[in-house]
């Protein structure tokens, strides 16, 4: 089964299908728009990261990325690039207040942060809940505030680890490994799984 992903298509939470003799019936169930803010983006130290949490969220469900700190044009060249390419269409843009962003939200709001409560602990309640979901990346300090204003603040660990690999646990675990599933709609090139080697389709 493949799911065709596009910006503007939801996330699939789950596929529900139902064997009748003649027809194969299939019932989709969405969740929401997945949008990631990372914030206290710095322009040099964290160009490799910034780009990583990007590419990650686009990869494991994410249809927005909004970048926060100090503006930062190659980044958003070049994941606008890599979507372009590889399918999807995922938006990135860039946001000075990221106050504002959190406070205008509608829908969940995500912390992730080694100081809270485990994923495995909360992700059901966070799953049954309606709406679009903004999930927020911190860098290197984050706000204090910021613990106040989200509806989860959630660990993935207690332990010092990467905010890419957070955010990937996180979504994969949010879209029941949707990661897997997923077919890029409109990607200029493709990767052809292979045991040994290494192999890529593009279009003309």
């Amino acid at each position: 089964m493949i799911f065709y992903y596009t910006q503007t298509t939801p996330t699939i939470k789950r596929l529900k299908i139902h064997q009748t003799h003649r027809n194969l019936m299939i019932f989709f169930e969405y969740m929401s728009m997945i949008t990631v803010l990372r914030l206290g983006h710095r322009r040099y130290r964290d160009m490799r990261i910034t780009t990583h949490v990007a590419l990650t969220a686009r990869a494991f469900g994410a249809t927005k990325v909004i970048l926060s700190g100090e503006k930062d044009d190659n980044i958003l060249k070049s994941v606008t690039d890599v979507a372009a390419r590889w399918g999807g269409g995922l938006e990135i843009t860039y946001e000075k207040n990221w106050k504002k962003i959190i406070k205008d939200f509608i829908g969940t709001k995500v912390h992730l942060t080694m100081f809270a409560p485990n994923l495995d602990e909360k992700i059901k309640d966070i799953k049954k809940e309606k709406g679009d979901l903004l999930l927020i990346v911190g860098g290197e300090k984050v706000p204090a505030e910021i613990f106040h204003v989200v509806d989860y603040n959630i660990a993935i660990g207690n332990q010092p680890h990467s905010e890419v690999a957070a955010t990937a646990i996180f979504l994969h675990e949010y879209t029941n490994g949707q990661e897997f599933k997923t077919d890029f709609k409109d990607a200029k090139i493709k990767v052809e799984p292979k045991e040994h080697g290494r192999k890529t389709v593009e279009k003309s």
